[in-house]
């Protein structure tokens, strides 16, 4: 038994030697996988590493630029102005005679409508000669129906009857007068909108053609610029325009020309150019200010290439291309003649060809003939 025993426990310390070798065997597999994987990392830099420092043996003597396929694309001409905003409606509200300020009816901010009672002046003195009036035209009416009735039954003289016509009607007149020397104390807006600004208060004196308050009404707003008479026959009433506003930057409109001054500024040159705008969220204020774009040229296909290419010498505007020879890539001068530029796009009218690739980074180290490399190609 004791025999049986001890057997049994070598047996088992056995087994459990065999278990931990195979253990340690399978993590010493994953260690080196481990191994191997970051070797192959830093390999593969270091060969990409030495393919850089090879390529910059190759092109040591040439200059590295980046070029740009020419192609055929749509040129649009804008001319650009500034313009201010008025308010379609507004009113300035002066009365017409003079006197002290007996109420105003409303406060800035209010809306009031077209017809509306804005202020009243003092109007003691016309009441009371409208009442001493009244009280001359009731006698003067008397009197005349009286006479009239004598007239027509042939009793009296007709210089009588005529003097008491006569003197009613001219008291009549005289009260038309009045009362509209009356109804001018009473101030009433000649539109709807809202009052903006009160620049006098109750109890000062009003004066004709002196500002009692302001109503604008934002619904619609004109947008004016002026635009040199250089472009007169190119810009027509009806033509779409873009409109941008700097305080607004995501809002750009696109309306048309409402109005085109017939006189030319003698001071600046300019013609007046007015748009017509809807503004339902009343955003848009008189005076605001705004930029207008107004397309002058147009064309559905042109050579179109970055402005800062071009450069000028005695002969003329030329930009570098690159042209193959013996294998090399050449930095080539060429020649151009250019159109209308607009930001920072100009277009090209001869000189250059779809598919042509030119110069567009490092076209100031080059010169006619110099030996390039292309680093990147761009699409134009």
């Amino acid at each position: 038994m004791k025999y049986w025993t001890l057997a049994v426990l070598v047996l088992f310390l056995a087994s459990c030697s065999n278990q931990d070798t195979e253990q340690s065997i399978r993590d010493q597999i994953t260690t080196y996988k481990k191994d191997v994987n970051l070797l192959n990392q830093k390999i593969a830099e270091l060969e990409k590493k030495l393919g850089s420092m090879n390529s910059g043996e190759i092109n040591a003597d040439k200059i590295p630029v980046d070029v740009m396929a020419v192609s055929y694309e749509p040129f649009n001409h804008f001319i650009q102005v500034s313009g201010t905003a008025e308010a379609v409606k507004e009113a300035y509200i002066s009365p017409e005679v003079g006197g002290q300020i007996r109420e105003i009816y409303v406060s800035e901010g209010d809306f009031v409508e077209r017809g509306k009672l804005l202020a009243k002046l003092n109007t003691e003195i016309n009441e009371s000669s409208i009442a001493d009036m009244q009280s001359s035209l009731d006698l003067a009416t008397v009197v005349y129906e009286k006479q009239k009735r004598l007239w027509e039954k042939g009793i009296g003289s007709e210089i009588q009857y005529l003097n008491a016509k006569n003197n009613k009607e001219s008291l009549e007149q005289k009260m038309v007068t009045l009362r509209a020397q009356l109804d001018m104390a009473m101030l009433k807006s000649p539109v709807s909108g809202v009052v903006d600004e009160i620049y006098r208060k109750k109890g000062e004196l009003a004066s004709p053609g002196f500002q009692l308050m302001r109503i604008v009404n934002l619904e619609e707003i004109y947008i004016n610029a002026d635009v040199s008479e250089t472009y007169l026959s190119q810009v027509n009433e009806g033509e779409i325009v873009q409109v941008e506003f700097p305080v607004y930057p995501d809002m750009k409109l696109e309306v048309p020309i409402f109005r085109k001054g017939n006189v030319i500024n003698p001071n600046n040159r300019t013609f007046t150019v007015q748009l017509k705008l809807k503004n339902p969220d009343r955003l848009l204020k008189p005076n605001i200010l705004s930029v207008i774009r107004i397309n002058d040229f147009s064309a559905d296909s042109a050579v179109v290439i970055p402005s800062v290419l071009i450069k000028q010498d005695i002969t003329g505007s030329y930009l570098y291309t690159i042209q193959q020879s013996e294998g090399k890539w050449i930095a080539k001068k060429v020649y151009v003649t250019t159109g209308k530029s607009y930001l920072d796009k100009t277009m090209v009218i001869t000189g250059l060809q779809a598919g042509q690739r030119i110069i567009v980074q490092g076209y100031n180290l080059v010169s006619d003939g110099s030996e390039v490399y292309v680093k990147t190609e761009n699409a134009s």
